[in-house]
């Protein structure tokens, strides 16, 4: 009884510690160029995310400021802390009370802002995103 010789390698790896090869992938499929630069790629989108960064900094910076100048003083200054500002009101108690308006004064401008200068810019680009969609 004789057995046909073997042309090709087993389906199997011989050696357990072998690293098994993949198959060749096949080269990605030349894209069409389109007639229209891409809307991630347009200028007022790169100017609608500085100014949301801008504001999103402007309105931490002031609440984080605030809060950083009432430690540094209950820390550096407690005697200008413990004076007495009016009846029994100390400058400390004062300054911890400003900080809730002061919390509020950044969310009222970081509101005003948006509704100024950042919507209208996401509507013009909501629309242009709605005619490039109009155009594929």
């Amino acid at each position: 009884m004789t057995h046909p010789p073997h042309d090709s390698s087993p389906s199997y790896a011989t050696y357990p510690w072998q690293p098994v090869t993949p198959p060749p992938t096949p080269p990605p499929a030349p894209r069409a160029t389109p007639r229209h630069p891409a809307l991630g790629h347009h200028r007022d989108l790169r100017v609608l995310r500085t100014a949301y960064r801008r504001q999103r900094r402007v309105a931490t910076l002031t609440a984080l400021g605030y809060f950083t100048l009432f430690l540094l003083l209950s820390a550096c200054a407690p005697s200008l802390m413990n004076g007495t500002v009016s009846g029994g009101l100390t400058t400390g108690l004062l300054l911890g009370l400003v900080q809730l308006p002061v919390m509020c004064v950044a969310i009222a401008l970081y509101e005003f802002t948006a509704r100024r200068r950042l919507d209208q810019l996401a509507a013009r680009l909501r629309k242009l995103a709605e005619l490039e969609a109009g155009r594929g």
